[in-house]
């Protein structure tokens, strides 16, 4: 089944690179208008820019910081002059880090709730006026949230508020008809974790793909299902719910 979201306005957060990046693509494929921001990658942002001029429809690549904001600010006031409403938010920019719990610094653990969970909570509040009954809001968290990790305390409580606020924002918006779901994936290649410390991330890669059912992790092209299906219609009676994209942890 071919989904289309043909006429559709989407926002997508932390869209040039990896998981973000795909959805991008795979949201404009389907025929929606796409509007994603990057936070400082430039070429890989004028890459995905590339791409979508083969595709139909109105897009745009925004550089913003999603944890500042005016940035934030700006980001919507983008969004209201390009597309003039939304149907499809995808809250998708995040971080990554490791860190022992009793060496892990404020600062650390402050970073990873600002890109993890208040970047969410400012974009989807910054992006109500322009929701249009029955948007979508789709929040990218991890299947860690779910089962926790060591070594990753502040990701981990990060991606669990993101669940919360899913819930709670489902019960929320949904008198209006707007729907709050999230996808959780399993492990995904870490492009910045490979060439910092490539022994971490084979160690992690290797155990995780053991972990799973179908015996690897998870990559970016795998979330985009559950994305697109939450952002069409055929999702239209789904809401506050957590879609595990985990390979079967």
């Amino acid at each position: 089944m071919q989904i289309d979201l043909s006429g559709r306005n989407a926002l997508v957060t932390g869209g040039s690179r990896r998981v973000g990046r795909e959805i991008v693509l795979a949201l404009a494929g389907a025929g929606a208008n796409v509007l994603a921001c990057y936070r400082s990658d430039e070429d890989a942002a004028q890459a995905v820019l590339a791409e979508l001029d083969g595709t139909d429809g109105k897009h745009r690549m925004v550089r913003a910081d999603v944890t500042d904001p005016g940035d934030v600010a700006a980001l919507i006031g983008e969004c209201r002059s390009h597309l003039g409403t939304l149907d499809i938010v995808v809250n998708n920019a995040g971080s990554f880090g490791f860190a022992p719990f009793d060496r892990l610094p404020l600062a650390e653990w402050n970073r990873m709730l600002e890109i993890g969970l208040n970047a969410a909570y400012r974009v989807t509040q910054g992006a109500l006026p322009l929701l249009n009954p029955g948007a979508s809001v789709v929040n990218i968290g991890s299947a860690a949230a779910l089962y926790g990790g060591a070594m990753r305390t502040h990701y981990t409580a990060a991606k669990a508020g993101l669940i919360g606020l899913t819930r709670s924002l489902a019960k929320e918006l949904g008198g209006t008809g707007v729907r709050v779901n999230l996808v959780a994936p399993g492990a995904i290649a870490a492009d910045d974790l490979a060439q910092t410390d490539p022994g971490q991330y084979r160690m992690l890669m290797e155990n995780y793909g053991k972990l799973t059912a179908l015996g690897r992790i998870t990559r970016p092209a795998d979330v985009v299902g559950a994305v697109l299906f939450l952002a069409s219609d055929l999702s239209s009676y789904v809401s506050g719910e957590t879609v595990n994209v985990d390979g079967g942890l």
